[in-house]
């Protein structure tokens, strides 16, 4: 049929979702059991609000519908992909995925605390640095007293591993 026979009013509005944190093709979905947790409740929450629609106009419950049917699919997926990581089997005294590091940042003398955690979790308010981030790639691998330099675009900057816990 052609387009000019097409009422607009008719057309299914596609909702706009936006896409979960990126993980590159090929890279495994890794997450702390915490993070596979607040996934699955995040996931009973959009089933939640689906169940809870509730709006007289049909067209306006189909778009929300719609629109919690697109995220819970993108949420699925990347449920269906997650690996959790037993924190109590990393290296202790390494720094890997999990771990929760203390950091001295160049000449600050403030102490700076994170964890390396999964794209989906990561939160830099919550001091949760994704493991694909620079700082977390440099910082994979050193014990405590070792240094790692993150090469910026004008500087290099100086983390210094003060502490390692999971």
């Amino acid at each position: 049929m052609s387009r000019g026979f097409v009422n607009e009013d008719d057309q299914e509005e596609i909702p706009l979702v936006p896409p979960r944190a990126d993980l590159p093709t090929g890279v495994t979905n890794y997450v702390t059991q915490a993070g596979l947790d607040e996934l699955l409740a995040e996931q009973q929450e959009l089933i939640n609000r689906k169940e809870q629609v509730d709006t007289s106009n049909e067209n306006e419950k189909r778009i929300a519908i719609n629109h919690l049917n697109a995220k819970l699919n993108l949420l699925s997926k990347r449920l269906a992909t997650a690996q959790v990581v037993d924190l109590a089997t990393q290296k202790q005294d390494e720094v890997r995925f999990g771990a929760k590091v203390t950091l001295k940042i160049g000449n600050d003398p403030k102490q700076h605390r994170y964890q390396i955690v999964g794209v989906d979790e990561a939160n830099f308010t919550k001091k949760k640095i994704s493991f694909l981030s620079p700082i977390a790639k440099v910082l994979i691998g050193k014990k405590v007293g070792e240094k790692a330099v993150l090469k910026l675009a004008r500087e290099e900057r100086i983390f210094e591993v003060l502490e390692i816990s999971y």
